[in-house]
């Protein structure tokens, strides 16, 4: 089994790594610091798995995930993370993610859940299931990115540029986005959406 392992943090990387070479019959092709480079990496080589954090800079694991499912559907994707947050875990079952694991889930856990997920089974912790069918995200992917780059402290300009929009698209995007939230400013909506898990 080969596995592409996606993580911004070098020694939580080199570990994870490290450990999994350590099995028999796992892999570790290449290690890579966020989604980008993970892409790069899928364009000349196909890992059975890619292992992801969610929170990187450049492109987050729940963005590779959604590009892995529209460009190498073969591949399959398993989040492993610190956040337990709802809305991470509502996405991640939309972008049709294999696996959810918490950072803090004994290695053998780890393994176990990457062998299942190579055999066609998904490994979500039960808890966190229910915990994400609880809790509707009411943002659109436009908003969403809207408000993340807004939390990052990007003016409307920037956000138009970055998004290719017009000004006035995502100053309407973000004021939706504030209602939607019952927050007061962008800042406080982007605070909210990231407690959520919903950025």
């Amino acid at each position: 089994m080969k596995i592409l392992v996606v993580e911004d943090q070098a020694l939580v990387r080199n570990a994870i790594s490290a450990l999994l070479s350590l099995e028999v019959g796992l892999e570790v092709v290449a290690q890579v610091e966020d989604g980008l480079q993970a892409i790069e990496f899928l364009a000349s080589t196909s890992p059975d798995i890619v292992l992801t954090d969610i929170e990187m800079p450049n492109m987050t694991g729940l963005e590779l995930a959604q590009e892995v499912q529209e460009k190498h559907p073969k591949v399959k994707v398993v989040i492993m993370t610190t956040f337990s947050r709802s809305g991470y875990i509502r996405r991640a079952m939309a972008s049709d993610v294999k696996g959810f694991i918490l950072k803090e889930a004994p290695s053998d856990y780890l393994v176990n859940a990457l062998k299942k997920v190579s055999l066609g089974q998904k490994v979500i912790d039960p808890e966190l299931a229910m915990n994400a069918l609880d809790d509707n995200d009411p943002l659109s992917d436009k908003e969403r990115k809207a408000l993340r780059l807004a939390g990052e402290g990007l003016k409307t300009k920037q956000i138009a540029e970055s998004l290719y929009l017009s000004e006035g698209t995502v100053r309407n995007y973000l004021s939706d986005a504030i209602a939607k939230l019952n927050a007061t400013n962008r800042i406080d909506a982007a605070r909210i959406a990231r407690q959520k898990g919903w950025l």
